[in-house]
């Protein structure tokens, strides 16, 4: 382990056993602020580049590529009763599930604490370390190459400035959110995105398919088989997966709906010469799926019901951007027209089988869902009360009508 000495001191950890001596040393640790560095355009899963941490007085950049695994580094941060503080950290997240099989305990994410103390939200980190410390990140590395070794001190620095200032701005943060009453809130939130993340780790995600949502069952079918190829694949050679075979494609092969070998490649695009030692997986992909009984095959998802009016979505949509700035709260982190779209749908045409819409449960529920049904029953306005205010708009409550 070493110790350099540039505008910052910081320990190199370029060794397992250090790395193993280190989070033993932070295993005590109340806080424990950290950032990554990634490469993911040109691979199937991200590469993890850099780990640079804060830990009271302690800055360190961990080097993965000096060592077999950073699985100690992320045991350390799935241990319950501390705090672990990370600006955007769904990828953040996602490493730590791959290495561990669990969420990160304690998680404090100081883009989502943004969104939940009136600011914009998403907010990048040089504007929100900029808005909170009156500090300017340089840019000047935003570009590197963090595979490239060695690493010159501008980029090291560069990097550690990205967890500088996390212990001092959660404290600011958690005052404010503290003074709103929303630690519940952002708690909850942190788990969700989180269970997410988890969820798109252990889930086939082939219904993300470009273009698939309008095929029948049979034609899902062969996208799901498909997707499961190009998935192997990609992993097998370590690719982005619409490198190995685009989106298009896949629903084009599954329109035509063929597993003959000459109909394959007679498709504009199946010709090119990186699929001609695969014709024969390609087809035997569509084969199974074609071989699947019709009562195993995937149901279609329901299209947008006819009962929900544009004129009323766009009319829930503006009230809940007034709803979320009346509690200051960035209407983004709160839902969008989708999620607007969903409750209609439940509130107006529910089905057996229809999940509670997440602007109805949660904190969501408690701010949006109760205003949204006062609205469609009728038992509350929304009408312009000051046109020179920033948030022009209020919501009344209507009485009722009386019997004479």
């Amino acid at each position: 382990m070493t110790r350099s000495s540039i505008a910052l001191e910081y320990e190199s950890i370029t060794a397992i056993d250090d790395l193993r001596q280190f989070c033993e040393e932070l295993a005590d640790a109340p806080i424990i602020a950290f950032d990554t560095e990634f490469v993911s355009e040109d691979r199937y899963r991200p590469q993890l580049c850099l780990i640079q941490v804060a830990a009271g007085d302690r800055l360190a950049i961990i080097d993965p590529l000096a060592m077999h695994t950073t699985a100690p580094f992320w045991d350390l941060l799935v241990q319950p009763d501390r705090t672990v503080i990370a600006h955007a950290a769904r990828e953040e997240s996602r490493f730590c599930y791959r290495h561990t099989q669990k969420p990160i305990a304690g998680l404090f994410d100081t883009q989502l604490a943004a969104g939940f103390s009136g600011m914009e939200y998403p907010i990048s980190l040089g504007n929100l370390v900029h808005r909170l410390t009156g500090r300017t990140l340089a840019k000047g590395e935003s570009r590197t190459n963090w595979r490239r070794r060695p690493l010159s001190d501008d980029q090291i620095q560069y990097a550690l400035q990205d967890v500088t200032d996390l212990q001092a701005m959660h404290q600011m943060q958690l005052e404010k959110i503290n003074t709103l009453g929303r630690l519940g809130w952002l708690e909850e939130e942190t788990e969700l995105r989180q269970r997410k993340v988890i969820d798109h780790e252990t889930s086939e995600n082939w219904r993300k398919v470009s273009g698939c949502a309008g095929l029948s069952p049979r034609q899902l079918e062969i996208i799901r088989h498909l997707w499961r190829w190009r998935e192997k694949r990609a992993s097998t050679l370590d690719r982005p997966v619409r490198r190995v075979m685009r989106d298009d494609l896949m629903v084009e092969l599954a329109k035509r709906g063929s597993a003959d070998v000459k109909k394959i490649r007679s498709i504009r695009g199946m010709d090119w010469r990186g699929y001609s030692a695969h014709y024969g997986d390609i087809a035997a992909a569509i084969e199974d799926a074609l071989a699947v009984p019709d009562d195993q095959l995937p149901r279609r998802r329901r299209r947008s019901r006819s009962v929900i009016s544009p004129m009323l979505s766009q009319f829930l949509s503006t009230s809940m951007a007034c709803i979320s700035r009346q509690n200051k709260l960035a209407p983004s982190i709160v839902g969008n027209t989708d999620d607007v779209k969903e409750v209609l749908g439940y509130e107006l045409d529910r089905k057996d089988d229809d999940a509670t819409p997440s602007l109805l449960t949660g904190w969501r529920g408690e701010i949006v869902g109760k205003t949204f049904r006062k609205l469609l029953s009728g038992d509350v306005a929304i009408r312009v009360a000051n046109v020179r205010k920033e948030q022009p708009l209020e919501f009344i409550e209507i009485d009722a009508p009386s019997d004479g």
